[in-house]
């Protein structure tokens, strides 16, 4: 299957029902392709994850408890997101070199990838920082 890259990352506000016994929130719809890998990453005020991108895995990335800023960088331009809800989803591209950062106490990070791991699939050389335009909007 053949994604067609329109942006560098998307977000997304997905849809939640709510009911008196609680709230369900749908990813349906919405992810580029089939999911192989389903990972959390919880992590301590203060630290940094991520830094890197790969070269054929596209992540979808939602926080479910707690918040985190997630930085991106396609090459051509940057931009920062405010993960604060579990209704916000980020789907990152394999291009999109990225870092996890400002982490809540109580941050747990969902993240789905269309690829089982595989080591010579990363890329931790980030781009170069010149020649870039740096997208001022944020997401919150």
């Amino acid at each position: 299957m053949t994604l067609k890259r329109l942006l560098m990352s998307k977000f997304l506000e997905l849809q939640c029902f709510d009911s008196e016994t609680g709230s369900l929130t749908v990813f349906e719809k919405h992810l580029p392709g089939c999911i192989k890998r389903v990972f959390y990453i919880h992590c301590e005020e203060g630290k940094v994850r991520g830094g890197h991108r790969h070269k054929k895995t596209w992540q979808a990335i939602t926080c479910l408890t707690g918040s985190c800023r997630i930085y991106v960088n396609d090459g051509k331009q940057e931009m920062e997101y405010f993960l604060t809800s579990p209704e916000q989803c980020l789907i990152l591209h394999p291009e999109d070199w990225h870092i996890m950062d400002s982490f809540s106490e109580s941050c747990i990070l969902l993240v789905l990838a269309n690829e089982f791991y595989d080591a010579s699939d990363y890329i931790d050389e980030p781009y170069p920082f010149t020649n870039i335009s740096k997208n001022a909007d944020t997401f919150s």
